[in-house]
């Protein structure tokens, strides 16, 4: 299977085309696509989904993907590598919030944007970005990297409120509210003690777990513990950091400690687990 690379923090394009623009394949970057006009299927791991205009798609790492096209379709690409995400422009406390992009996304076909008022946020924001690429005038590139970062943002807070790991459409919003502030303070252990969380939220510690549970299907230490595991596998996989560094990162105590802690799960260590991830790519 083909496997695309970018070479580049991020990079914009505009096609209208007949036909999907290529067979099913991979890459090792974030991909929003947005659909200008036409219609088809999106083939995502295997799932499908129909697309119309207005649709926005979240492709991230090693999803594998195509498009059908049934109606004359105009594809808008924005592409962009966790570099941007660092080195990009955006609000620094910021983020680690955007982690939300890389991990919440539920890896499912289906429009990406599910709040209406966004919906109409981003027509005009894409169609910016598509005149200033097409025009080249003065400060185009300064203008179209703030409306980048912008519709980075917005994809970040409609995955944030609507696609949470194990949230349904009957959550409520005191759940919800709890999911964010977790992944929000995912790095900050002393900040996700239940004692902290119960005051912040007005919610008795003895009712706590049980009410997280109801509205998750996860007592709240097992989505704390897969939500930071989650992360850390995408460091080994998408980063370069030194396994003393997401050591630190995560709030081991040392690198012993996260060696012992990893392995428990995932039956290797993380260095091991680098290891396997290489020869398999």
């Amino acid at each position: 299977m083909q496997k695309e690379n970018l070479y580049e923090p991020f990079s914009i394009a505009f096609q209208t085309l007949d036909e999907g623009p290529k067979q099913a394949h991979k890459h090792n970057f974030f991909e929003l696509v947005y659909i200008v006009s036409g219609s088809g299927v999106q083939c995502i791991n295997k799932s499908q989904f129909r697309y119309t205009e207005g649709h926005m798609f979240l492709i991230t790492p090693e999803d594998c993907h195509s498009f059908e096209v049934n109606t004359t379709t105009s594809f808008f690409f924005l592409r962009f590598n966790n570099i941007y995400l660092t080195e990009g422009g955006l609000p620094k406390e910021n983020i680690q919030r955007l982690e939300f992009i890389l991990q919440n996304a539920n890896h499912q076909p289906g429009c990406i944007l599910k709040n209406q008022v966004d919906k109409q946020l981003v027509r005009p924001m894409v169609d910016a970005m598509i005149r200033e690429f097409v025009n080249r005038d003065i400060y185009n590139q300064e203008l179209i990297q703030q409306l980048v970062n912008t519709l980075i943002i917005v994809v970040a807070r409609n995955i944030a409120k609507y696609q949470p790991a194990a949230v349904t459409e009957q959550t409520e919003e005191k759940a919800m509210d709890i999911l964010h502030y977790i992944q929000a303070h995912i790095y900050e252990p002393d900040k996700l003690r239940a004692e902290n969380i119960s005051q912040l939220f007005h919610i008795s510690p003895a009712y706590l777990s049980r009410y997280f549970k109801q509205h998750t299907g996860d007592t709240m230490q097992q989505y704390i513990a897969n939500y930071k595991m989650k992360l850390i596998l995408h460091r080994l996989e998408h980063s370069d950091k030194r396994i003393s560094e997401i050591a630190f990162e995560f709030n081991f105590t040392d690198e012993s400690h996260f060696n012992k802690y990893f392995k428990k799960i995932k039956g290797a260590s993380p260095r091991e687990y680098r290891k396997q991830l290489l020869q398999t790519s």
